[in-house]
């Protein structure tokens, strides 16, 4: 009898150690979105929109979920501003979209602060999933303005969630709106962070949902540092993960860690890793739903595959890179009234113009033209600039007399390209206007220019004047410019890298918006 009961005993112990050896074996599957920027709805050609975005990580969800996997839904941050109608509702239909999407976290992005500070509020109360930021300080508290992490428990795993923000929003966002808050280091907001997290929930899995941007090898250039920064200015394998956004680009590497340039959609991608930390990030605007999949045992974490899902990419030729995704049916009619709603807007007066503004090809690319001095006004008076700049060719339409809505400004400006402006003493003004006021009629680069009278004589810029003053040759003035034009676009000297170069979240259409709302209606003879 005493035999048995051993024999039984032992093979009971055996059963439990095999159960307790399986069951510490666990996989995670991880999916994740950035820069969603207002479009909830498909473009013009059918691609992306969350009516198939949700179908397809519905599919992803159930087939991990069927396999054991435990799955988590995160974002990058920037759902604000890119497409009018979403614009237009404070991107309403984003964020609930997101929510019934079944988003677990996600970071918060420049462009949440795009809005007044109550908007994001709102934009908050409208989530069923957290709005994180551990970097950004209230000023007045000396505390966290926003969530700082979540602690989110997906079957046996526990999974704590970081999210940090760009410390550039404090030079790109409107003053008005952040002057309380500090963006301060994500690396010194996050180490103590972690360290503190780790001991009061030792969660399996640690994440970072970032908007910084990735910059390999951590070449950021003007941009305040990224994630590989992040990675590496920490403890090693402090964090698991970082499912970033902001640069907008898919982070794909080849087997040497370099920039993978073969990478389109429907191809194979590998993230990048510095010091013990997977970098992702799924380019932008819901085009990709980024797929990782973790094997967790006794504390170590494998990746075992990644993947960047076109969701309902299109070829050259127009034809879907991978099998068309069928939308939704019961988001997309959630979704329907607000993109109704939104068109609706876009047909409204925004504002009234007395005369007609000429925007033809043979006008703008020939002679200075009243619809230029218009737009580098509004350009001009957004970033406080003496005067102002845009090449003809980024005109691209007359400006009808009368009532103008936002339709008549997206016909002029198509491009978003966003508005910036740079800082010049008085010698290098003259160098700079002595390259772009010598670009001949005919041409895309021919200059438009406002508030500055100059000549060239002999290859070299003669100024006369700005903004009606005599002008000095030692002192600074502020010129405004598109990032188009200030990135070298049209043939113009490049001025990115430039000190007093800054660039701003605003785009010429929101900006020329903007000043037409405040100043109609609109003499053009006073301009």
């Amino acid at each position: 009898m005493r035999i048995i009961i051993s024999l039984f005993l032992l093979s009971f112990l055996t059963a439990c150690q095999l159960i307790t050896a399986k069951t510490d074996t666990q996989y995670l599957t991880v999916l994740h979105t950035n820069d969603n920027h207002g479009r909830f709805w498909h473009n013009e050609s059918g691609e992306y929109g969350m009516a198939a975005r949700k179908t397809l990580i519905d599919k992803l969800r159930n087939k991990a979920e069927s396999k054991g996997h435990s799955v988590i839904l995160l974002s990058g941050g920037d759902i604000n501003t890119g497409v009018p109608e979403s614009d237009l509702q404070v991107a309403e239909p984003d964020f609930k979209g997101m929510s019934i999407i079944g988003y677990d976290a996600m970071a918060i992005g420049n462009h949440e602060f795009d809005n007044p500070l109550s908007v994001l509020d709102k934009q908050i109360a409208w989530s069923n999933f957290p709005l994180l930021s551990a970097n950004i300080i209230n000023k007045n508290t000396n505390q966290p303005a926003y969530q700082s992490y979540a602690i989110i428990e997906k079957n046996k795993l526990k999974i704590a969630v970081v999210g940090l923000t760009t410390v550039d929003t404090a030079k790109i966002a409107n003053p008005e709106y952040i002057g309380h808050l500090d963006f301060i280091t994500p690396a010194v907001a996050t180490q103590p962070l972690v360290d503190k997290i780790k001991i009061k929930y030792q969660p399996d899995v640690i994440v970072a949902v970032t908007h910084m941007g990735h910059y390999h090898d951590a070449n950021h250039g003007i941009n305040a540092p990224g994630d590989v920064t992040l990675a590496r200015s920490l403890k090693p394998n402090t964090l698991d993960m970082i499912i970033g956004g902001h640069s907008q680009e898919p982070i794909c590497v080849d087997k040497n860690g370099n920039p993978d340039a073969s990478f389109s959609a429907g191809k194979a991608c590998w993230p990048d890793q510095q010091n013990g930390t997977w970098i992702m990030q799924a380019h932008e605007w819901g085009k990709y739903v980024g797929k990782a999949v973790f094997k967790i045992e006794n504390g170590n974490k494998e990746l075992l595959s990644y993947e960047l899902v076109p969701v309902n990419l299109k070829d050259a030729q127009g034809n879907f890179i991978a099998t068309e995704i069928v939308k939704d049916r019961a988001l997309y009619e959630f979704l329907l009234p607000y993109q109704q709603k939104g068109a609706e807007k876009l047909s409204d007066a925004v504002g009234n113009i007395n005369t007609f503004l000429d925007g033809r090809r043979d006008i703008v690319r020939f002679e200075q033209s009243k619809l230029a001095d218009l737009i580098i006004n509004a350009q001009a008076e957004a970033v406080g600039a003496d005067f102002g700049i845009i090449s003809g060719g980024g005109i691209r339409a007359s400006m009808k007399a009368g009532d103008v809505n936002y339709k008549d400004i997206l016909k002029v400006h198509p491009f978003k390209n966003r508005v910036a402006y740079i800082d010049w003493q008085g010698h290098e003004l003259v160098e700079y206007l002595s390259t772009v006021g010598s670009f001949p009629p005919d041409a895309g680069a021919y200059l438009q220019y406002h508030k500055i009278n100059f000549e060239i004589k002999n290859a070299k810029a003669v100024i006369h004047a700005i903004n009606g003053k005599k002008f000095d040759i030692n002192a600074t003035y502020r010129m405004s410019i598109n990032s188009y034009n200030a990135a070298g676009g049209d043939g113009y000297p490049i001025l990115t890298e430039k000190k007093h170069f800054q660039i701003t979240d605003s785009t010429d259409a929101q900006v020329l918006r903007a000043y037409i709302e405040k100043h109609s209606p609109i003499t053009v003879e006073n301009l």
